[in-house]
């Protein structure tokens, strides 16, 4: 009873945060207007800027920012114990990663949907602008780099997610080019791509269908990794409305579907147990000191990050949903409402790595329950935090809570499966989208923009400019990174593919500083137009400084990046870049700050044709 309190009292907790906290913000702080003429309409053309009802974009919207993030994060944070993780999770989500990704939102909208990194030019100065974009690129190379292999990975794990995951590629692209033609809603034919899709699932090991997984899941990394590119790089220069609209659709379908799922599964086994098999948290409440593991803080903080807060997140608002939103009081429903959505799924992945895993695992080809299953999994953070011990922590532990309602084994597992692989591909296409978006600014900031008046830029900062030489660029470039074999091992085809882990470990807190940055644009939004900020203030500093003593422990103390006998110049140089890039911009914001409050920025370029609701 106690496991489905906790996520019965955090979906209450989410749903009264939504209508209250979120429409004071939405009314009261960002004064959204029905009147607004929103960028997707003002700039419309056909492939980015495409006006589209809020429950699609919250689909695109959504999966984009939820990834795999909500689901490893929490399932490897748990072993600080589940109270300090569902504390972070739910007052992280209401107060700081909501209010996060629904300001970035709310600015882009209001500046013909522009990134983040560009409207930090004109809110504050060209240098943070700058600045901003070289943070925003190396982030998003590390992203491209890694999501290839985290796909493989669970591909590997999973072979019956494949063809599912497979197959919703021309669904989707069907439906995409039929209701752009003829209209229509897009709730029903995406129903019938969903049930397609579960289809699937539940035949996945038989004939053809055993057979294709069985192939694809033989792959080296290495072909996944290009092939998976290759397919982002498709999926990010086509129009939205082809692929990542109606695919990002069907996949929060999958997800609403699978929450529902887990609830009724988490219901029934909490108050009809099976024989032996008692619901209960087998996680501790409170451990400090797991073995091997770093300290609780900063690092909780870092860990988990999309479940409650995560600097990525301000890519998705001003990078692609901004331009599709058609009414701007949308903007709470997709960017609040899908935060609170985020938290409330990492809140069950807390519940299913705490308490459903207890219920049974398989080790070595016995049975364990209780105790002697969380021990299995979570006996030391070396071993637990590894991409598919968190995975597999997850899909195990809702895998049970899907069997209380008679799903049988196989099927639960893979559906969970799917669940995680489809989340990965979409942060994939988006982050390829992005990157491209970043690209050109930065080639257009650095070389001059094509078509402007003056000397024409460089044949190579014109190309890059070009949606499909940015799109091949950012392509290239992650998978160069991809390519080098991980910690000096040797250069074969059996070790390509995981150069992304490379840097991955910088990328925990390198994120978590860009939601602070991200926190700095929104408050000066605010502070031009003599709004109330105590409210971004405290999340901003909270966001600035956990990443940057997580950032400061990683280089001095462990894993010591920069001590003495155990160099790694590479992560070390890195790290240091990103904290001398954190300092400076704070640096140029406070010496702003003073002189901001009620002077609003540089108009844009391109007419602002809303009516005046910034009073």
């Amino acid at each position: 009873m106690e496991t489905l309190l906790i996520a019965l009292l955090a979906g209450i907790g989410f749903v009264v945060a939504y209508h209250t906290y979120g429409r004071w913000l939405g009314s009261k702080i960002f004064r959204l207007s029905a009147d607004a003429v929103c960028p997707s309409k003002r700039l419309e053309d056909g492939v980015d800027y495409v006006p589209t009802r809020k429950s699609v974009v919250f689909g695109h919207h959504f999966t984009s920012i939820a990834g795999t993030g909500p689901i490893v994060g929490p399932a490897i944070a748990i072993m600080w114990g589940w109270v300090p993780a569902l504390l972070w999770v739910v007052f992280g989500s209401i107060f700081i990663g909501a209010v996060h990704d629904f300001g970035a939102l709310v600015v882009s909208l209001r500046n013909n949907g522009q990134t983040v990194g560009d409207i930090a030019g004109r809110l504050l100065n060209k240098r943070v602008r700058l600045l901003f974009l070289f943070t925003l690129f190396m982030a998003l190379t590390v992203v491209l780099a890694i999501f290839g292999l985290v796909i493989a990975a669970v591909f590997k794990q999973y072979p019956a997610a494949i063809f599912p995951c497979v197959v919703q590629i021309p669904i989707a692209v069907i439906i995409g080019v039929m209701l752009h033609r003829k209209g229509g809603e897009l709730l029903l034919p995406s129903l019938l791509a969903l049930g397609v899709m579960y289809i699937t699932v539940i035949f996945g090991d038989r004939g053809f269908l055993g057979d294709f997984n069985a192939t694809l899941a033989a792959w080296p990394i290495w072909m996944w990794v290009i092939v998976l590119l290759g397919y982002s790089y498709v999926a990010s220069v086509l129009p939205v409305w082809t692929l990542l609209l109606p695919r990002d659709y069907i996949n929060s379908l999958q997800l609403i579907s699978a929450l529902v799922l887990i609830v009724l599964g988490l219901f029934v086994a909490a108050m009809f147990p099976g024989e032996g098999q008692e619901l209960a948290m087998v996680a501790p409440t409170w451990d400090l000191n797991p073995k091997n593991a770093p300290v609780i803080f900063p690092f909780l903080f870092i860990t988990i990050a999309c479940g409650a807060c995560s600097g990525f997140h301000c890519l998705v608002s001003s990078g692609t949903s901004s331009k599709q939103l058609k009414d701007e009081p949308d903007a709470r429903f997709v960017g609040y409402g899908s935060m609170l959505t985020e938290g409330f799924l990492a809140t069950l992945v807390i519940v299913a790595c705490g308490a459903g895993l207890g219920l049974g695992m398989m080790k070595d080809g016995v049975l364990l329950t209780g105790d002697a299953a969380w021990a299995a999994q979570y006996g030391d953070w070396m071993a637990a935090k590894a991409l598919g011990a968190k995975v597999g922590a997850f899909v195990q532990g809702s895998a049970n809570f899907l069997q209380s309602l008679g799903i049988a084994a196989p099927v639960a597992i893979a559906l969970m499966g799917v669940l995680v692989a489809s989340f990965a591909g979409t942060t994939l296409d988006t982050a390829c989208r992005l990157q491209r978006y970043v690209v050109q600014e930065l080639a257009a900031t650095l070389g001059g923009k094509v078509g402007s008046e003056g000397a024409q830029p460089a044949a190579p900062f014109a190309l890059l400019q070009n949606k499909h030489g940015a799109t091949i660029f950012a392509v290239v470039l992650a998978t160069a990174m991809a390519s080098i074999p991980q910690g000096g091992a040797e250069w074969n085809l059996a070790n390509a593919g995981k150069g992304g882990l490379t840097l991955w470990p910088l990328f925990g807190a390198t994120n978590q500083l860009l939601a602070g940055l991200s926190f700095m644009v929104i408050a000066f939004y605010l502070w031009r137009r003599g709004r109330a900020i105590w409210f971004i203030v405290i999340p901003m500093l909270f966001m600035l400084v956990m990443p940057m003593w997580a950032m400061l422990h990683q280089l001095f103390v462990a894993p010591g990046w920069l001590k003495a006998g155990q160099e790694n110049y590479l992560l070390g140089g890195i790290g240091l870049a990103t904290i001398a890039l954190e300092i400076w911009m704070i640096i140029e914001a406070a010496r702003l700050f003073p002189k901001a409050k009620g002077v609003l920025e540089e108009s844009l370029e391109t007419p602002d044709l809303r009516p005046n609701t910034e009073g």
